[in-house]
């Protein structure tokens, strides 16, 4: 059956203290809106509604896609009401309501939950908890069957004791929605047009209403604060940890791990503690990972290495290939299969051969470096000129004497080499030894100056 999916995003988040809209504030390096649609995308739906209010703007901006509707809800006057905003727009089967701060929900609780929805059914999602305060809860008859949900500044003493609390989540047969909406009252505690009441009306209507419940409570859990928002990061880590372990990977310290973005593994994998992947990253067999590393949109082939507090962004390391420790490795950066990149090395735009060696203390940007080629220490790439960028080229075999820099454009022809200390400002030919320098003068009799004394 076909399905429209709406998200409630209108909400200002007062508590959250902030200019930013709350949607919008990350988990694991993304909006928490952002993880709602994503699972919405995954559920295949006719269309994706998003229903926003508060910040609308900053929300367009950030999650504007071709498979994304915004609808406006100018007055917050209710989930009864922001539903009822995207009623024009919905033609499908089923509609699935989902909420913009609960990023957390696994896509399979919602194919189960959309399992239950036919034309003479709803499903509802509820969650057992220790402490529902807060929680609509959900009242069922003697039989068992449920046949309302009631809000908690609305519910009886008795009915605060019920421990089934509404999760909001909701799945229902789309021809019977708009009836139920138009029929839907603000005389509540609230003053508002509660979704919930939909309950009843089904009820009244005839129509069974259906349960499922996450495998997790956290699943369902949404985020009013900063604390909260917290809870939401640390669950998704604990998750994302568990995941990757059950994957093969080894992580030395699960707790100590953070994933903000993708990642694809592969076997025997090892990550030391503090690290974190953003973006989009690869990580082939036998690749280990050093503490205190952020590796964000890199891939990392075949037993390569990454030492300790190391950053990569925009890079590749071939297979067999290490860098660091403390070693930058910028959008563009790509290490053939053993090449070698020591501490504070910085590499920017530049390939080194297989082989090639940058052991410390040097910067590579712009540059083509050939196999096997060594970079002593203090090398500079020259490649700006204060308007525009030029690329240092060495063929195979080339050694570059420490504190040499190479002033671009230059090329260096295989097996040249540079003397320490030289300033090369034009190509070497292949075999050649290059010494831009200028000639040491030794001065007798020369006297050191003393300091003043007052």
């Amino acid at each position: 059956m076909s399905l429209d999916i709406v998200i409630l995003a209108a909400g200002q988040g007062t508590r959250m203290r902030s200019a930013m809209p709350k949607v919008l504030h990350p988990v694991a390096g993304q909006s928490m809106l952002g993880h709602v649609i994503d699972t919405a995308r995954a559920l295949s739906p006719t269309a994706i509604h998003v229903v926003i209010g508060h910040g609308a703007e900053q929300v367009r901006e950030r999650l504007s896609a071709e498979d994304v509707s915004f609808v406006m809800q100018t007055e917050q006057l209710g989930t009864g009401h922001a539903v009822a905003q995207a009623l024009p727009a919905l033609s499908a089967e089923r509609v699935l309501i989902l909420y913009g701060d609960v990023p957390l929900i696994e896509t399979h609780t919602l194919e189960r939950l959309l399992q239950q929805v036919g034309p003479e059914q709803l499903a509802l999602l509820t969650v057992e908890l220790a402490d529902p305060t807060g929680y609509g809860r959900i009242v069922r008859g003697e039989d068992g069957r449920v046949q309302a949900i009631v809000e908690h500044k609305d519910a009886s003493t008795q009915q605060k004791l019920i421990r089934e609390g509404n999760t909001g989540i909701l799945a229902v047969p789309g021809e019977r929605l708009g009836d139920w909406l138009g029929r839907l009252s603000n005389s509540n505690a609230q003053g508002e047009y509660y979704l919930t009441d939909v309950i009843a009306m089904a009820v009244a209507d005839g129509l069974a209403v259906a349960t499922e419940q996450p495998l997790d409570a956290m699943e369902v859990q949404g985020a009013n604060d900063r604390i909260q928002l917290a809870e939401l990061e640390r669950h998704y880590q604990q998750r994302a940890a568990r995941r990757l372990m059950a994957q093969g990977v080894t992580l030395r310290d699960p707790a100590r791990f953070d994933l903000r973005g993708r990642v694809t593994v592969g076997r025997d994998v090892t990550i030391d503690v503090n690290v974190i992947l953003e973006g989009e990253v690869v990580i082939e067999d036998g690749v280990q990972i050093g503490p205190n590393c952020v590796i964000r949109d890199s891939v990392l082939r075949r037993g390569a290495h990454v030492k300790a507090n190391s950053h990569l962004e925009g890079a590749e390391l071939g297979a067999g290939a290490d860098c660091g420790p403390f070693a930058r490795l910028r959008p563009g950066a790509v290490l053939a299969a053993h090449a070698h990149v020591g501490n504070f090395v910085e590499v920017k735009n530049a390939r080194l051969g297989e082989g090639a060696k940058a052991g410390h203390l040097a910067y590579l940007g712009d540059a083509e470096i050939g196999a096997r080629s060594n970079i002593g220490a203090g090398t500079i790439t020259c490649n700006y000129d204060g308007a525009n960028k030029s690329r240092t080229v060495m063929g195979e075999d080339v050694f570059i004497g420490s504190n040499s820099s190479l002033v671009a454009p230059v090329t260096l022809g295989d097996g040249a080499t540079t003397g320490a200390g030289s300033v090369i400002t034009a190509d070497v030919p292949p075999g050649t030894l290059a010494l831009g320098r200028a000639r040491q003068a030794l001065i007798q009799g020369w006297t050191r100056p003393q300091k003043i004394r007052k």
